[in-house]
């Protein structure tokens, strides 16, 4: 997330524009709940951080339930992310997803121990994760990653590599010649 933040209807957007179906995705509509919702914690306590608070707490809800999406508004979501299926989808509230990441459905970025309930996962830049991916706890998962479907990631991920299996196996990509 090394690029300035425009704001969030700029980002509204780029997240449209990301998503093939636009207005209509599923994906999209959590982001957007997200990206209004997120901005509300850099105010001052007060009456409209309160309303908006409430509308915060119910837009989420119903995309937890329509869309089976759980963006909380504490993670921080770079720019560009693209849910690509909706479905099954949970994001810990203090994880970190980079730009330009890609989440299939039924991917879970949370934590491993309730002994540490702020241990989340970070994903940097142009991370690609599979349907029913799991990544527990406090992990690193580096600039263009690819996490392999069905895959649970208990460990860091060095830039550029994939991760497939269960547990995961970390697999660097051969040189080309």
């Amino acid at each position: 997330m090394t690029e300035p933040n425009p704001g969030p209807f700029a980002l509204l957007c780029e997240d449209r524009r990301n998503h093939r179906e636009g207005w209509l995705s599923q994906g999209f509509w959590a982001l957007a709940v997200y990206r209004l919702s997120a901005p509300r914690l850099a105010r001052r306590r007060g009456i409209v951080r309160t309303i908006w608070g409430i509308w915060t707490k119910l837009a989420g809800k119903w995309v937890e339930v329509r869309c089976g999406i759980s963006l909380p508004e504490t993670a921080r979501i770079g720019r560009r992310l693209r849910i690509e299926h909706f479905g099954g989808i949970v994001v810990h509230g203090s994880s970190v997803i980079g730009d330009d990441c890609l989440l299939r459905q039924n991917v879970t970025l949370g934590n491993r121990s309730e002994r540490r309930p702020l241990d989340a996962p970070t994903l940097g830049n142009r991370v690609q994760v599979g349907a029913g991916a799991v990544i527990l706890g406090a992990v690193t998962i580096g600039d263009d990653a690819v996490i392999g479907a069905n895959a649970v990631v208990l460990s860091d991920v060095p830039p550029g590599a994939r991760a497939v299996g269960n547990p995961a196996t970390i697999r660097m990509p051969t040189p080309r010649p």
